[in-house]
């Protein structure tokens, strides 16, 4: 649990602000179209009445008081790991044991492990179905322009990910006030409509909810997959804790974005019980003719700003990750001297700019996208209340008689939600589903065969003292410098060192062997960075401690640790690397085709000088064949 005390005053003010352009971009722009698909979505079409609106709109209400208010703002976000949030976080609170992982310990990282592998899917449908719906608002003004609009939206999102090398540090300073300007624009849109039906704010009662569901059947059942579109940046809230804290992400929603969202659903809601006819677009009809250009820029700049922030949230999940051990090493670009949290992965940034292309030429409308949407959160969402009721009994201690049955009423509506995105399968919500499926076959690949490839380098391990003992019967020539072996395994000989001394029967006049640790926390204390053990002989054993949001800077940690400790002179250091030429065999451990997949991956990876940015001219890498 995060003990930093929480911002008061304009501190407060200011977080509560910056955490409008980053954590409520995804939510506050489903007004641009949940309205709509509620309606009339291909599956579903309701009839516009007075009843229906109402219904709808109550249970539009209970959804973002329940899920987004109380559920994650009151209870999840309660589950924050050293302030950090989000679901690999919820996962590292729900499994806090060491060592040996047992079947349940096991269950819950997979769980947790596929619900991060959705949210993947999800950063890919947002920024397509974002700016695609506010384009789609061109066609309004000038109707000429609906041919125009997948090119307009491609030529958007192509901007969108090419500047993605230069950071977001520049460009987030007119985040927060262009949404401030945009939650303003809903809440005075809405509000000049609800006057004309007052009998909107019937919805309040849930027992229009009831009755929507009684008049619909199973129709309205299904409508439940468009309802859900409101709530779709719930996990955003929690993700980006970390980046803001949760008081100030509570403050801006109670007091800002809550209200607004709120009044512009209702005010869509007045408009369609007078005016059916504007379901086509009900948004944007809201507008006056001479408004409709300056709210179609001020929407695409919102939708900008929400596929920003799953874009960031998609390099963040990649580098947890990878320091966690579940993703190969790839290139992470640091895009800002003092914001750690700003970071660029080229590979990421350009798979999921062609995957947004594509789909926003697969599906050409929002409309067909919002099909696709719902599934893969739903089911994350479902696996965060699963994870936050074990962190609720384990962690928080609470007992069964208060966890269970406020984590079943949580579940209760996660899976009837879930229920009513299942039907949408067939219409693209298989794409989600998909790229989690991937995504988790190669988290899971990469995390199966790195321990497989430890347990085949491992079978003749040699514990590091043993070894350094064994140099004093037949001490090897010593010649001048200090060689630093990296190797994953902590306390044992890396096989680079017994190969050097093989070959070249010599060693350098000081050897550390050092190993890097990822921490289940998100950072770790300076003062506990850096652990050497001195070996005798000149052999000493250093292990490196990071959080999993920290990247690992092996020359800076040695250089500030080392010169002092070991008296380390940075000018004179070889690096020697381990590199693993794979072999597949028919050795037990994974399918052959998995083997296939875990040799391409690692192939592919971001050599270890490159990731870990140690000196070319001081780095010398020992291959060793392995059999898979």
């Amino acid at each position: 649990m995060s003990s930093h005390p929480a911002p008061t005053g304009k501190r407060l003010a200011l977080l509560a602000v910056g955490a409008l352009g980053v954590v409520y971009g995804d939510i506050g722009t489903s007004p641009l179209y949940a309205m709509r698909e509620t309606f009339d979505s291909p599956g579903h079409v309701l009839p516009i009445t007075e009843a229906n609106v109402v219904g709808a709109l109550s249970l539009i209400f209970w959804s973002l008081i329940i899920i987004i208010s109380i559920k994650y703002l009151m209870f999840v976000m309660r589950a924050d790991n050293d302030g950090e949030g989000g679901i690999l976080a919820l996962t590292s609170l729900a499994n806090p044991s060491k060592g040996v992982v047992g079947k349940r310990r096991l269950v819950l990282i997979l769980i947790g492990l596929f619900g991060t592998a959705l949210l993947y899917g999800d950063g890919m449908i947002t920024p397509a179905i974002s700016v695609l719906s506010a384009v789609e608002g061109t066609a309004i003004a000038t109707p000429a322009m609906q041919d125009y609009v997948v090119p307009i939206a491609i030529g958007i999102l192509v901007g969108l990910f090419a500047v993605q090398p230069r950071g977001t540090g520049n460009i987030g300073k007119v985040f927060g006030p262009v949404m401030i300007v945009w939650f303003i624009t809903l809440a005075v849109l809405g509000l000049s409509h609800i006057a004309d039906e007052p009998a909107v704010f019937g919805a309040l009662n849930p027992a229009h909810a009831v009755d929507y569901f009684a008049n619909n059947g199973f129709k309205g059942f299904l409508s439940l997959g468009s309802i859900f579109l409101v709530v779709t940046g719930g996990e955003a809230l929690y993700a980006d804790m970390g980046h803001f804290g949760k008081r100030p992400i509570q403050v801006g929603w109670f007091s800002f974005v809550l209200p607004a969202l709120l009044l512009n659903y209702f005010g869509q809601g007045a408009m369609l019980i007078n005016e059916p006819e504007t379901i086509d677009n009900p948004f944007y009809r809201m507008a006056p003719e001479w408004g409709l250009y300056p709210l179609l820029i001020l929407a695409t700049m919102a939708t900008v700003i929400a596929s920003q922030a799953l874009i960031s949230g998609a390099f963040s999940l990649t580098r947890q990750a990878t320091q966690l051990g579940y993703s190969p090493r790839l290139r992470i670009r640091h895009t800002s001297e003092t914001e750690i949290g700003q970071i660029y992965v080229p590979s990421i940034n350009w798979t999921l700019m062609l995957a947004c292309i594509a789909l926003v030429i697969g599906f050409g409308s929002s409309t067909n996208l919002a099909a696709a949407y719902g599934v893969a959160v739903t089911a994350t969402m479902a696996i965060t209340t699963l994870l936050f009721y074990v962190v609720a009994r384990e962690v928080f201690h609470w007992p069964k008689a208060r966890a269970l049955p406020l984590c079943a009423a949580f579940l209760v509506i996660d899976l009837g939600f879930f229920g009513a995105n299942v039907f949408k399968i067939p219409d693209g919500g298989w794409f989600p589903l998909v790229v989690g499926a991937l995504v988790f076959t190669a988290l899971t690949t990469w995390r199966t065969g790195r321990t497989i490839l430890g347990e085949r380098i491992g079978r003749d391990r040699l514990p590091l003292e043993r070894f350094v003992t064994s140099l004093m019967r037949k001490e090897p020539a010593r010649v001048p410098g200090q060689a630093i072996y990296l190797f994953g395994s902590s306390g044992l000989t890396p096989p680079a060192l017994r190969a050097n001394l093989r070959h070249n029967n010599s060693l350098h006049e000081t050897v550390v062997v050092l190993s890097i640790t990822t921490d289940d926390v998100p950072r770790v204390l300076e003062a506990e960075r850096f652990k050497v053990t001195s070996l005798g002989n000149g052999f000493h054993q250093v292990v490196l401690h990071y959080g999993y949001l920290e990247d690992p800077n092996v020359v800076a940690a040695l250089a500030d640790h080392g010169v002092e400790k070991l008296g380390l002179e940075m000018e004179r250091l070889t690096y020697v690397l381990g590199r693993e030429n794979l072999r597949i065999s028919d050795h037990p451990g994974m399918a052959r085709w998995r083997e296939h997949l875990f040799a391409f991956m690692s192939r592919n990876a971001t050599p270890a000088a490159n990731y870990f940015n140690l000196p070319p001219d001081q780095t010398v890498e020992l291959g060793v064949q392995v059999e898979l």
